[in-house]
């Protein structure tokens, strides 16, 4: 039994469901401009977080912020009123350690209060360095040690097929992280299963931990590779919603699809952008300034 910390901010929730909303209703590009802002947002918070913390993956969670902000802003089909609902689609995290990016935006949509992102990594917190399904609504699987993501979206959307419910899987990986073999197993099964409404999306920033991921162990051409496991495979600007709202489309073929998100580790910030050492960094105080005054300019 799951024994959840955190529990429902309504007023934020009730905010997110007009956003959803607003995004389906409006025209586009004042959708992508709510989109837009709230990535900024997202952004602001994870760097106050990690000020605050003094630990954090900056360079990770401002990648796969647009990512996150696209899904949740508005493609799942989630209620943060009713995390555990049987029939919403399921978000996993594989690459945990950008739990300050995911947690930023959970407390956006409102699975609870924003005050609480100031506890995160503090001691007893329930906003752990990475993802707790125990304590954090909205998170699926516990995510940190790399390659466990996509197996277990893998068996999510085998219980969704067997439900018959209609609902969507979408796991977000590392580039790095598929260094790791057992993300290929359970893509050759999804491949095989026809897994139809599972979308694994690679944040392709092309730098892991100390290193570019092509120096490390190459992973080009990694569209043919995914291809060649019996995926359907998209390529999109990992910063650009539209795009990637477009890259989230049902599938054409009748299999998985993957979507390599092409992004820049800690975008937005350019004296982080595309280096290495800021995988595990944390900014000093004018570094934070010169952060915001570049996320707000």
């Amino acid at each position: 039994m799951d024994i959840r910390m955190l529990t429902a901010d309504l007023a934020a929730a009730a905010g997110y469901r007009e956003l959803r909303r607003s995004v389906h209703s409006e025209p586009p590009e004042k959708a992508l401009e709510r989109l837009r802002a709230m990535s900024t947002d997202i952004r602001l918070k994870v760097l106050e977080m990690i000020d605050r913390a003094g630990m954090g993956h900056i360079g990770g969670d401002f990648s796969v912020t647009d990512i996150l902000v696209t899904l949740f802003g508005a493609v799942l089909d989630v209620d943060p009123e009713q995390p555990d609902a049987l029939r919403r689609d399921r978000f996993i995290l594989s690459k945990g350690h950008s739990a300050a990016a995911l947690y930023a935006t959970l407390a956006h949509c409102g699975y609870f209060p924003q005050s609480e992102l100031a506890t995160f990594t503090a001691e007893l917190s329930a906003l752990n360095g990475h993802p707790n399904r125990r304590k954090v609504p909205g998170v699926e699987t516990n995510t940190g040690p790399l390659g466990h993501g996509l197996p277990v979206a893998v068996g999510c959307a085998l219980g969704a097929r067997l439900r018959d419910d209609g609902s969507r899987t979408v796991v977000v990986l590392g580039d790095g992280e598929l260094q790791e073999g057992s993300n290929w197993e359970a893509a050759m099964t999804a491949g095989h299963q026809r897994l139809v409404r599972l979308y694994a999306v690679v944040d392709r920033n092309r730098l892991q931990q100390g290193a570019r991921t092509e120096e490390t162990v190459g992973l080009d051409p990694l569209a043919d590779k995914w291809a060649a496991f019996g995926w359907e495979v998209r390529e999109a600007d990992g910063h650009d919603h539209a795009a990637l709202l477009a890259a989230f489309e049902p599938s054409t073929t009748g299999r998985p699809v993957a979507v390599i998100a092409h992004t820049v580790k800690g975008k937005g910030v350019s004296f982080i952008e595309d280096r290495a050492e800021w995988h595990h960094k944390v900014p000093d105080p004018d570094q934070v300034r010169a952060a915001v005054e570049e996320l707000t300019r």
